[in-house]
């Protein structure tokens, strides 16, 4: 299959990440941490293989897969940023799903991220 055929591949894994909502790289863009004009050369990874990351999603449709290392794991961190953290990563992961399942109008990618975040990049 030629490059241009498949979507972004997981750099951990190999495997395609076939859902935005399976999206590490569209998660950080959502949450204001990837700059859109990098977006497309930034690494792709599935959520499920980022658990330092993924830990902090608090949704009924995501389940955490893989161990978080020791050192890692969120019971570890600072409680506060914990929550703060926790907040965020799961109304992100909230707004991914929104645009999986938009129907009425697709959005531009610069209509993505979270409110907070959208005239960060404007």
């Amino acid at each position: 299959m030629a490059r241009c055929d498949q979507g972004y591949l997981c750099r951990v894994c190999g495997e395609e990440v076939e859902h935005i909502t399976d999206s590490q790289l569209y998660l950080s863009y959502v949450i204001g941490e990837v700059d859109p004009e990098t977006l497309h050369q930034s690494a792709e990874c599935h959520l499920n293989c980022s658990p330092v990351f993924s830990q902090f999603i608090s949704d009924p449709r995501f389940c955490l897969q893989n161990e978080v290392a020791a050192d890692f794991a969120k019971n570890r961190l600072d409680p506060g940023y914990v929550l703060l953290r926790t907040d965020l990563v799961s109304r992100g992961y909230a707004r991914l799903w929104a645009i999986r399942e938009e129907r009425r109008k697709p959005l531009t990618v610069v209509e993505y991220p979270l409110p907070e975040f959208s005239e960060k990049w404007r």
